[in-house]
């Protein structure tokens, strides 16, 4: 880990844990990965699903289901990942910062403290820290985070224009608002990969939840950043979160 990192901003938000148990996400309309993605890396949950959200989270995923099949009843939403334990967290830092490390070319044994710094600023933009801290828990470890996409009629995840994970300027939610196209075939397709962003957003904030701002596919209710951002948003009605980590 990186102690250079500065520390995110919404880790500053208290927490008041409602005491909500996980539950298995098991709704209609919703769909889940198997193997799950970070599984067939190696990871081990220890006997724990990584496809559990607290109740209260995963009813409010069942209002944003609905609200996709007004929208497009054909459709269904893919849960690529949610509740996310720490080591869990610790092996994706690890497995990202690895995967950058050969990208580059570089030795990881013969790295210096500046190339370090770089290459874990580059992980963080993705991954929060694996922080064991009870203070400052990743998103993901209180069970009220989720990384989702979208299934078309066919059953096929929809092209969103980048995927999810990915380490690159298109995971930004309006990367397609300003890129640059290179013909007018390319204009229409960043057309479409933002409209289906937007669609994504809207049935999850019809739901009470907020996006993360750097990522497309992540999102979240009553944990810190959730919290963090609300308050962004309404400066006058502020709020803690009351989503911790799960032990």
């Amino acid at each position: 880990m990186s102690f250079a990192t500065p520390p995110k901003p919404y880790l500053a938000v208290p927490i008041q844990d409602c005491g909500e148990p996980l539950a298995p996400i098991n709704l209609e309309g919703v769909k889940l990965i198997h193997p799950h993605p970070y599984q067939k890396l190696g990871t081990d949950y220890q006997g724990r699903s990584p496809y559990m959200l607290r109740t209260g989270v995963l009813k409010r995923l069942d209002q944003a289901r609905l609200t996709l099949a007004d929208i497009e009843p054909t459709w269904q939403i893919l849960v690529f990942d949610a509740y996310r334990p720490i080591a869990i967290q610790q092996f994706m830092v690890e497995y990202t910062f690895a995967e950058i490390v050969a990208r580059d070319g570089l030795q990881g044994q013969s790295l210096t403290p500046e190339q370090r710094e770089n290459i874990y600023q580059q992980v963080y933009q993705i991954w929060a820290i694996p922080s064991d801290n009870p203070l400052t828990p990743p998103p993901h470890s209180t069970g009220a985070a989720l990384d989702i996409t979208l299934l078309d009629q066919s059953g096929e995840p929809v092209d969103m224009g980048g995927e999810i994970d990915e380490l690159s300027p298109r995971s930004h939610p309006n990367y397609y608002q300003t890129a640059q196209p290179e013909s007018d075939v390319e204009k229409e397709q960043f057309q479409l990969y933002q409209q289906r962003r937007e669609l994504l957003n809207i049935i999850m904030e019809s739901a009470g939840f907020l996006r993360h701002p750097g990522e497309w596919w992540h999102f979240s209710q009553g944990d810190q950043l959730w919290a963090w951002q609300y308050n962004q948003q309404h400066p006058d009605r502020q709020k803690i979160a009351y989503y911790g980590r799960v032990e």
